[in-house]
């Protein structure tokens, strides 16, 4: 399967700010510095997601971003595609050139597979993923790390 860390960072962002919501804009920088990923990366994965209507920027003191949906109508295969990232498990990227120029024998097997990841990713809510126990642990450590960096600096 070709999920580059462009769809998994998506991913990971979107849950990031779904998780922190409540306290208003989230800036890309503090999701940066929680999730480890590179500002610049966000403000092109943010820029996609915006363009796509999944998220809303604020601007001035205190902006940063917003979810443009409740956590509930927005799904993982959205934001997957938002991103321009293919679910894709075919050699061939899906275009049907596996074979000299020809689809191979197993090519509808491995399409039928990427699509049925696209459904499965397709039935799955940042609601979904931020009630799990799992999910709630780790955000509550990252924002306890961030916040004792935070209080080192000063």
């Amino acid at each position: 399967m070709r999920l580059t860390t462009k769809g998994r960072y998506a991913v990971t962002a979107m849950l990031d700010l779904a998780l922190h919501a409540s306290d208003g804009p989230v800036s890309l920088a503090d999701i940066s510095e929680r999730q480890g990923i590179s500002l610049s990366y966000l403000e092109q994965l943010f820029a996609k997601l915006r363009r796509s209507g999944l998220v809303n920027s604020v601007r001035g003191p205190g902006g940063g971003y917003c979810l443009n949906h409740t956590e509930s109508d927005i799904y993982i295969a959205q934001i997957i595609d938002a991103v321009s990232e293919s679910i894709d498990t075919t050699r061939c990227k899906a275009k049907g050139d596996c074979q000299n120029g020809e689809k191979c024998l197993t090519h509808h097997l491995w399409s039928d597979l990427s699509l049925q990841i696209h459904d499965f990713l397709g039935g799955i809510s940042l609601h979904d993923l931020m009630e799990k126990r799992d999910v709630q642990v780790i955000a509550a450590r990252q924002s306890r790390n961030q916040k004792n960096i935070i209080q080192i600096e000063y």
